[in-house]
């Protein structure tokens, strides 16, 4: 398969996090071949924070994609109801989706970062671009949040729980 059919195929969440995304590394298996090698390749497990930064990013780049979340009116994880609807899975908090919702329009409701998002000058950015490469005999894939066309810019959208720690966790 050339490599235009691959990065197409890497457009499609299924496949980019699926069994043909599985043949190249990716930034996410750096730090587990570094701290846990042996399991560098089994999934991670799913964390809140993983989940509300997966959020944060679909309401900007993907909110069409939203309905994939499941979302529970519970004020915990522990409450009756949430394992109730959650039947086990790791669900989001609605008041997590009322805070990320609210991150969201401060976001874009910012002109300097709704343009570097979005795009000026009638020319659109594009999301969540694929790029494979190979490096010393390995094959890597890595997906572009933004891709700003104007300032020649790659954005990567973040989420932290701590603010103060996030200078330190970013140059990591």
């Amino acid at each position: 398969m050339n490599k235009e059919k691959i990065l197409q195929r890497l457009c499609n969440d299924e496949d980019y996090y699926g069994e043909f995304g599985n043949q190249f590394l990716s930034n996410s298996h750096v730090g587990k071949l570094l701290k846990d090698p042996l399991n560098a390749f089994q999934p991670s497990k799913p964390s809140p924070a993983f989940l509300v930064g997966g959020y944060f990013h679909t309401c900007i780049l993907e909110p069409d994609k939203l309905e994939k979340f499941k979302i529970v009116k519970s004020t915990t994880r522990n409450t009756k109801q949430y394992k109730d609807v959650a039947g086990g899975e790791l669900c989001l908090l609605q008041h997590e989706v009322d805070q990320i919702e609210l991150m969201r329009d401060k976001v874009m409701a910012n002109d300097i970062c709704a343009d570097l998002i979005m795009g000026t000058d009638g020319k659109l950015n594009d999301f969540e671009v694929p790029m494979i490469t190979e490096l010393f005999g390995n094959k890597w894939k890595g997906k572009a949040d933004i891709v700003n066309h104007n300032e020649k810019l790659i954005i990567d959208l973040k989420t932290t729980n701590d603010i103060d720690k996030f200078q330190w966790s970013a140059s990591k």
